[in-house]
């Protein structure tokens, strides 16, 4: 099960530099057709040439109350992702997704070795044993991104002067939007708004939790 998406572009705003700016960065807002903020919005930029280097962000996915928490984790390709269980009983994490295929048979706790994501683009995660839980990593090539909070605000930090696409995703949207175009100056900072045409969420009803 994996979503696609959609989004209308609102705004870009270029970023320029001003006298004693902190480090550049990208300001950006997600909201729905109907004007609601869109929280759990994956956006990031990327630069041509060169790859910059990993940044090694940590990156958790917790298992609380038989759900995955939170609904939603970026991180940038070669991250391991530590996957606690903090449930009184024993969970069966896996994927099928083209970008990581993988399983942690029935556990509890935390596994011994993390689980590196080498691949970009998103991997749904599910339970063998809990039909409705249901999580998502997604996994940009590039170190400049950030999820959007209940606001629908996001901030990107520390891109260097450059020409950048700046991209969205979200695991409700319904189709994948054209990138934007940001050009960042020195101490800059840009603005970009998004507004997206979700579907409702993918999700099984438990009946007995």
């Amino acid at each position: 099960m994996q979503a696609a998406a959609r989004s209308g572009f609102i705004g870009l705003v270029l970023a320029t530099a001003s006298c004693g700016a902190p480090a550049a960065g990208v300001n950006g807002s997600v909201i729905d057709t109907g004007g609601a903020p869109v929280a759990d919005a994956v956006i990031y930029a990327v630069a041509g040439g060169a790859k910059p280097p990993l940044t090694q962000r940590p990156a958790i996915m917790d298992q609380v109350n038989k759900e995955y928490l939170p609904l939603v984790v970026p991180v940038q390709v070669g991250t391991a992702v530590t996957f606690p269980n903090k449930d009184n009983i024993r969970h069966h994490v896996y994927s099928f997704s083209p970008a990581k295929v993988f399983e942690l048979k029935l556990y509890s706790g935390t596994p011994a070795k993390a689980v590196v994501f080498d691949k970009p683009g998103a991997v749904v995660l599910g339970c063998n044993i809990h039909d409705w839980m249901v999580g998502y990593i997604y996994v940009v090539d590039t170190p400049y991104f950030a999820k959007t909070d209940p606001s629908g605000s996001a901030r990107l930090e520390g891109l260097p002067a450059g020409d950048y696409q700046v991209r969205i995703w979200h695991p409700y949207m319904k189709t994948e939007p054209a990138p934007l175009s940001l050009k960042v100056e020195d101490g800059g900072t840009g603005n970009v708004s998004f507004r997206l045409e979700l579907s409702a969420p993918q999700r099984v009803s438990p009946a007995n939790r």
